[in-house]
This record gives structure tokens, sequence and C-alpha cells, in this order.
């Protein structure tokens, strides 16, 4: 709600006041009360804003200086925390009976290095950076596979020593 206030205007006899107020004014050369009176019901209240000096001073009287408080700006919203994009790589080794070991990287689908031999010493090298846990089972299998390695070649150097003396036979 807004006030409008008119500049104060000269009585005159056809003002709507009663006679008792004209007739004390009239007395006095001084304003007076019924004076202020009647300049405050000339006072009208309406709802639309007026631009007026009046106004701003007022309002400022109120509420402090106007041209030094800025309107505040909302508190600033916290930002979602920043989601990391996950990369997902699959690395599959595999080991055969014989040592042999491959390797096959894959993202998502799509395979990125494929049947890459590897040495058992690596894959072992390996496992222990990665994790404690990875590393035991993947030497068991490396140690399994060193000792059918081994077995295969005591088979192989038995049976090269029976070829050897076979041929030593063939020769007396």
């Amino acid at each position: 709600m807004t006030v409008d206030t008119f500049a104060v205007e000269a009585q005159t006899d056809a003002a709507d006041t009663p006679d008792a107020a004209l007739d004390s004014s009239s007395t006095t050369d001084a304003p007076s009360a019924s004076a202020t009176d009647s300049a405050v019901a000339d006072t009208a209240v309406t709802d639309a804003p007026v631009d007026s000096p009046a106004d701003d001073s007022d309002s400022a009287s109120e509420s402090g200086p106007v041209a030094a408080e800025k309107p505040k700006k909302a508190p600033a919203k916290k930002a979602a925390p920043k989601k990391t994009k996950t990369l997902e790589l699959t690395l599959t080794v595999t080991g055969t009976a014989d040592g042999e070991w491959k390797a096959e990287l894959k993202q998502g689908n799509s395979y990125i290095a494929k049947n890459l031999l590897v040495a058992a010493a690596a894959v072992s090298r390996a496992a222990k950076e990665l994790h404690e846990d990875l590393s035991g089972p993947i030497d068991e299998v490396i140690d399994a596979a060193r000792e059918q390695q081994a077995a295969k070649v005591a088979a192989l150097e038995a049976e090269l020593e029976a070829a050897r003396k076979a041929l030593a036979e063939l020769d007396d």
C-alpha cells in the first residue's frame, strides 16, 4: 500500500471541515492542530504505486538508506558432486598346461589386444603388484605348470637316454 500526499492548499470557507475547526483557525494567524488535521484529511490512500521523492525519503527513513542496501542474492546452490566417468577394461590372462600364458585386453565388446604371449614370470610379478590375494592362486597355478613341465622334461630326457643306448648298440 502506498500513500499519496498532495501539497497543502490554503483553507477556504468551502472546505468540508466543521465550522468549529474554521472558527479556531481563523482566530489565530499560526497554523493550529486543526489546520494540520485538514492537511491529513487531504491525504489519499491508494493501492497504485506512485513515484515521488517524498515516498522515497519516507521509506528510506523507515528501512535505512536505500542506496547503501543492495538486493540480497539468493545463496548459491551447491553443485551436485561431479560423477567420475568410469572406464571399464577387462584384462584376461590365460595359462595352459604347457606353461604358455596369453593376455587379452577388452573394452566393452571390442578387443584392444588379443592373444599376446606373456611370460609366466611377468604374470606372477603383475599379480603381486595388483594384490596379494591375486598372487597366491596365480603362483600356485604357475608352480603346478612348472612341475608338469619338469616332469615332461624328465620323461623326454629318459626317452633321449634310451634312444642313445639303442644307437650305441647299433654301432657295436
